[in-house]
């Protein structure tokens, strides 16, 4: 079948004439690799999605992306955006995915493209619009008449977009792989034979519907026979069982490069020397793609992200949220994908063979004798041990938990654990520009429960209540107390308490704030209790019952539930009163939300008044006006002196912030949050700030970010840079005279290097931004580093003794040099 399914892929492909010859196109497969218009090629794939930054940083993001050796770049399609109401489609601004392709094309990049239309991706609802919810009947993800109708009706409408504007690989197009469902490994068996009849289903629709290209399943070990499965995880290399068949390749649809974090979350990362390592890891064995999710995480603009998600996403991405190269992660990934290219022969038609030395050291090589191809992959795979391995009469020494490749089998043209390009550290600077902002406020009424039309006998489910259309719903009922019923001591009050099932709330009693409570991620469910003071007669209990996002997991996600379920009054003289029965009024949105003060017209709407030096806390409303800060450096907003809310600039929705969310750490999760260039005007930019707890707007800083601060730390047993090496045909040669080690660092843009902030040649510890002196360092480092490098906008330091002291004045000459340098870049003064 698999054999058969490979000739039927072969058969498939187009041909053209160009130049008067014969050249397929159309993208086939077998065990080995991809083959895409007759080429075998290894892909190194980086997801971004469309949806996480404006248009506009589109074209830059993925040039750096291709300068990082990326050639396909990954996508979600997201329904809810696209289809919000039933029927009713948005392809605009950066919904616009026929654009974003088309850009990814015009790079010379390919695209794979995953319409779900399940997506995960902590997007809320996982990518299923809210309407779909309400259809009758209807189980998300499984063998449900309901579901694979609406499922099968929308992979159509996306697949007829596709080949409308002629962007698949047979067509001319970028798009080489497509992939239907995700991960649903993870819940089937919840759907037991409904389960099993719905993914072959799956694969079945998306083939019918267009079998020009490939088509994945992801993390689906029993993938049907018309789609290949492929791995997700960090160590795919080691964890994946490999492809359902022998004719299906060995694919890497996931290598997280961090983690997306949730609000009260510490810092998520991963070093550039173990996603390498897994990489090298995976070529190794058989393996010709990789993708990095995220290769650029973005922003969660809007109430975009998934419950308790960030604003920020995968920021730890080798381009960082605001598109900065986050070094040594992208450049070290950007070495590597030379390396591999370097030994690209070898690995697609040498034949592979691996010799295990002993529980830790293997060797792998991939040779064809007849056309003089071989690359070797030495491997270490302990984690705290270096080793020497002996190679065809050489010796190889071998880091810990470390992949040497050797392009031609002799030369180490790199090492996943020995960095040898550049760090950098982010800086925010305050904008001058941006500063001294005049504040102004509204406060939203807290309402009672005669105010609110939407009556029921108990609190009505949020999700259900609010229809994706806010974050927020007033709840509000009344009750009558008679003075008797009060506690008699004044050391004793009532307690209010309100079982939730999430996702947060702000508690009012007779429209004074008494306080506010959440949950996490983990346990959206918690229980909110305060002690109130009530009065004889009638007292007004009123509720904001927030979200934090859409669940995006998981089995049944059309049967989640949050909000108020249990609501009671405890402390009184006749015992605890339950008024979850007691009649409530519902409200969705706030009033700011419905008059739009987030915009010029809507900010008319209503009354503003200066901001008073104590600020009157929950449920208000700030707004102000700001000039684009200097330069072009991105722009964010820091938020640290705030509590919970939304942001808008010109109108456009930010995303939630949680700064009052602290991790274990005793930081916020997110305290930076980024304003697109794109959203700005020179001059009067309108920022308001939804504020639902209480903060201090005054102290909002607007700063500017940049990765000017460069650094390397480079020893002197580290391999050349891969740069100095190239390959053609069968011949392999260093393009260089000396190949020794140097300590390379180039400003971004066109800056130039204004000052040496660190030099160390010794024992220097620490990372970039954070270096500290060893026991042993030379006196004349500083002088060397300024002497190869400022005023440039790129230098190299040679790493030799004689560089730095002379012979017999080496402080330390039996210490084991290392070279920590710190550099400042600066836009050139003009002349």
């Amino acid at each position: 079948m698999f054999q058969i399914l490979t000739l039927a892929l072969l058969i498939s492909l187009l041909v053209t004439s160009v130049n008067g010859q014969e050249k397929p196109r159309g993208v086939a497969y077998d065990g080995r690799s991809l083959i895409v218009n007759g080429n075998r090629e290894l892909f190194f794939s980086g997801s971004i999605h469309y949806t996480r930054s404006p248009p506009e940083m589109w074209p830059e993001i993925i040039r750096k992306a291709k300068e990082g050796g990326i050639n396909v770049i990954q996508t979600y399609v997201f329904w809810n955006i696209h289809e919000p109401v039933q029927g009713q489609f948005n392809f605009e601004g950066n919904f616009d995915i026929v654009k974003f392709i088309k850009e990814i094309a015009e790079q010379g990049l390919y695209v794979t493209l995953r319409i779900g239309p399940y997506i995960e991706a902590e997007w809320s609802s996982g990518g299923f619009p809210y309407w779909l919810r309400e259809v009758k009947n209807i189980t998300f993800r499984s063998y449900n008449e309901p579901f694979v109708y609406h499922m099968k009706k929308y992979s159509e409408m996306v697949i007829d977009l596709m080949k409308k504007e002629k962007l698949f690989a047979p067509q001319g197009g970028p798009i080489i792989l497509a992939q239907i469902e995700n991960e649903y490994n993870n819940v089937q068996a919840a759907y037991k034979e409904n389960g099993k009849k719905y993914i072959e289903w799956a694969a079945n629709m998306a083939v019918g519907l267009y079998d020009g290209v490939p088509w994945i399943m992801c993390k689906q070990k029993e993938a049907p026979p018309t789609v290949i499965n492929t791995c997700n995880g960090r160590h795919c290399a080691d964890t994946f069982a490999g492809p359902n068949g022998p004719n299906k390749p060995t694919l890497w649809t996931e290598n997280w490069t961090a983690q997306y974090r949730t609000f009260g979350d510490p810092p998520s990362q991963r070093s550039a020397e173990d996603l390498a390592f897994s990489v090298a890891r995976f070529f190794a064995k058989n393996g010709t793609l990789t993708n990095y999710y995220m290769y650029h995480g973005g922003t969660n603009f809007g109430r975009s992200s998934s419950s308790f998600v960030t604003t920020r996403y995968y920021d730890e991405a080798p381009l960082d949220e605001f598109g900065l190269m986050r070094d040594p992660k992208w450049s070290h990934l950007r070495d590597l994908h030379r390396a591999l290219r370097l030994s690209r022969r070898a690995l697609l038609w040498g034949t592979p063979t691996v010799q295990k030395i002993n529980q830790d050291l293997e060797i792998t090589v991939y040779e064809n004798i007849g056309e003089h191809m071989c690359a070797a992959f030495l491997t270490n795979n302990h984690t705290t041990q270096p080793s020497n391995i002996t190679f065809r009469g050489a010796n190889y020494y071998l880091p810990e938990k470390s992949v040497s490749i050797l392009a031609d089998c002799k030369t180490v043209v790199y090492n996943t654990q020995t960095v040898v390009s550049q760090h950098n550290s982010r800086n925010f600077v305050p904008s001058e520009k941006a500063k001294n902002l005049k504040w102004e406020m509204y406060q939203e009424k807290v309402p009672t429960v005669n105010e609110l039309a939407l009556k029921n006998r108990e609190p009505l489910e949020l999700y259900s209540l609010t229809k994706d259309k806010s974050d927020y719903a007033w709840y509000s009922t009344s009750i009558n107390v008679n003075r008797h019923d009060l506690p008699m001591r004044s050391d004793i009050l009532t307690v209010l308490q309100v079982a939730s099932m999430g996702h947060a709330l702000a508690a009012f009693v007779n429209g004074q704030y008494i306080g506010f409570g959440h949950g996490n991620n983990i346990d959206k469910s918690f229980v909110f209790r305060q002690p109130i003071v009530l009065k004889p007669g009638v007292n007004d209990i009123t509720l904001l019952g927030e979200l934090v996002g859409y669940p995006n997991s998981g089995a049944y996600m059309e049967k989640r539930f949050a909000g108020p379920r249990a609501v009671t009054i405890q402390g009184l003289m006749a015992g605890t009163l339950d008024i979850t029965l007691n009649v409530w009024g519902h409200e969705v949105g706030v009033s700011g939300e419905k008059e739009q003060v987030f915009t010029e017209e809507g900010a008319k709407k209503v009354k503003w008044t200066p901001v008073t030096a104590t600020p009157p806390g929950p449920v208000t409303w700030y707004k102000t006006y700001f000039d684009a800060p200097e330069g072009t450096d991105p722009v964010a907003l820091k938020m640290d002196k705030m509590q919970k809310g939304m942001l808008w600039v010109n109108g456009k929705s930010l995303g939630r912030y949680w700064v009052s969310f602290l991790s274990p750490l005793g930081q916020p999760t997110q305290s930076e949050y980024h304003v697109p260039r794109a959203f700005l005007k020179p001059n009067n930019n309108l920022l308001v700030v939804f504020e639902e707890t209480g903060g201090h707007p005054e102290k909002i800083e607007i700063v500017t970010v940049n990765r000017d601060t460069i650094c390397s730390m480079i020893t002197e047993y580290h391999p050349p840079n891969v740069k100095n090496f190239e390959s053609s045909g069968s011949k392999f040669c260093p393009v260089v005279e000396d190949l020794k080690a140097g300590a390379h660092l180039t400003c971004p843009d066109d800056n130039v290097i204004e000052k040496v902030e660190f030099a160390s040649y010794g024992d220097p510890d620490g990372a970039c931004g954070n270096f500290t002196m060893g026991t042993c360092t030379s006196q004349n480092s500083i002088k060397v580093a300024e002497k190869y490098c400022l005023g440039k906008h790129a230098c190299t330091i040679p790493i030799e003794r004689v560089t730095f002291d002379e012979p017999n004045k080496d402080p330390c000459p039996n210490t084991f040099k290392t070279l920590a340098v710190q550099v400042k870049c600066v836009v050139p003064k003009k002349n």
